[in-house]
């Protein structure tokens, strides 16, 4: 990671201070401690389980297809929906997480019956955008699921580039139960954690529910116009 150097920052900072008619604050600032914190009594007390049945619950109305499976039925349960998604070709991050699931040898099985596969590849630049925008599947791993939105959270990095989520025709993530919360706001509190622990924050973080869909001024719904026409989500129970 490059990082910049920052010249006469102080006197830039003081300089905006004198133009607002106060003076400059050094000192670090002290966050408020709420008396009522209504956002993280949504759900609160729910197990993974029935966290999941919300997510299923709202996927419905965000025109999302959900699969849940054991990580032994994985495999078939994965290959089935390549099938249902219409196979042809597929684009997915270079995730170890493909290794970890036993995702990557379903992957070859689908290469081999003739299903073009491309693996994100950071060496070749702008040619990965062009492969997701040919393929007819992109599939990704959710680092955080919200099961109040139905959303999947995805945390961008080298091998995981975020074309393969936004560009192909039908849009597959794979979910690890364990990853489930009840809403943004336990999503924003990992977020902080991983940026406290790693110094930085992802290089992009897109917040994902369902496919895509836009209204226009009299709320007439229109899916798929500005990126995938189709999502489904496979839930793996990992524990």
């Amino acid at each position: 990671m490059t990082t910049g150097t920052i010249y006469n920052k102080d006197k830039f900072l003081k300089n905006v201070a004198d133009q607002l008619g106060r003076r400059r604050l050094t000192d670090g600032v002290e966050l408020p401690t709420w008396s009522k914190l209504p956002q993280y009594e949504v759900f609160d007390g729910l197990s993974q389980d029935e966290l999941l049945d919300q997510l299923i619950l709202q996927c419905e109305n965000i025109h999302t297809n959900v699969v849940v499976t054991s990580k032994d039925n994985l495999e078939k349960e994965f290959s089935k929906v390549i099938k249902d998604l219409g196979g042809k070709s597929i684009v997915h991050w270079n995730d170890p997480r493909f290794d970890e699931y036993g995702l990557t040898e379903a992957l070859v099985k689908e290469k081999e019956s003739g299903v073009a596969v491309h693996k994100w590849n950071k060496d070749l630049g702008k040619r990965n955008i062009e492969k997701a925008e040919q393929a007819n599947i992109g599939i990704t791993f959710s680092d955080v699921t919200l099961a109040e939105s139905g959303t999947v959270v995805l945390h961008s990095d080298n091998g995981k580039g975020r074309s393969v989520s936004l560009l192909p025709q039908t849009y597959l993530a794979i979910i690890p139960k364990s990853t489930l919360v009840p809403r943004m706001t336990q999503a924003t509190d990992r977020i902080h954690e991983i940026a406290q622990k790693n110094g930085r924050m992802p290089s992009c973080i897109n917040f994902i529910s369902g496919p895509s869909n836009s209204a226009d001024i009299e709320l007439r719904l229109v899916v798929g116009v500005h990126g995938p026409v189709k999502a489904t989500y496979i839930v793996v129970d990992d524990k």
